[in-house]
């Protein structure tokens, strides 16, 4: 059984939703004791990084998110839930993140530009949102998907991974970002795949058979 962590900072129904489409039926679980006797967790998020913790660290789920970590069970973040995976983050200040995965969140750098343009190049815009290529390494959740595929981003901050072997997956924006990060049993995407349709809902597929 999967379960979906509510901690009242992400829309719920959506991956709940993409869950049901593949068949799989998931759990809303708001109570921090029960997070062991899942077989799998899903650690969405919408919103800024302080705010989020403040939430965990309110419902008590901080340390259970962790025990839950070092239990070797399957755990995925998804958008800002991917970001509270690392050890802080510089939204409006500075915030301790959960530490699952070493590194720290970041802002864009809007100095850069996007893709030149035969007329001029633009000033880089955040937030960074629609659809955007994934640039994948091989890994079990993009088993069977393009090394390449566009997924739905919404975000204006991004990760910096502190160790290169735990990125699995990059994309342009301006320049390089990491978009997907793997540590042992620790997963996360910064893309939403309940929102990137037949892509989205495939890799979702290929965590449900971890």
């Amino acid at each position: 059984m999967i379960a979906i962590v509510d901690y009242n900072m992400g829309n719920l129904a959506s991956v709940q939703n993409a869950f049901a489409k593949l068949g799989e039926k998931t759990i809303v679980e708001s109570d921090p004791a029960k997070f062991k006797d899942y077989d799998k967790l899903i650690l969405p998020g919408v919103g800024a990084f302080g705010d989020a913790m403040e939430h965990l660290r309110d419902r008590n789920m901080i340390e259970s998110l962790k025990e839950y970590a070092k239990s070797g069970k399957y755990m995925l973040g998804i958008c800002l839930g991917m970001q509270l995976l690392f050890e802080s983050s510089e939204e409006f200040g500075f915030h301790e993140g959960l530490g699952l995965i070493k590194g720290s969140v970041t802002a864009f750098d809007t100095t850069k530009f996007s893709e030149p343009s035969t007329k001029e190049d633009k000033p880089l815009k955040v937030p960074h949102m629609g659809w955007n290529r994934m640039f994948t390494e091989e890994h079990p959740l993009f088993k069977n998907l393009d090394e390449e595929h566009y997924l739905y981003f919404v975000h204006t901050y991004h990760v910096n991974c502190a160790n290169k072997d735990d990125i699995i997956g990059r994309t342009f924006y301006g320049y390089e970002f990491t978009s997907a990060v793997a540590h042992d049993n620790v997963m996360g995407i910064q893309p939403h795949p309940e929102k990137s349709h037949e892509n989205g809902l495939h890799i979702l597929e290929n965590f449900i058979g971890l």
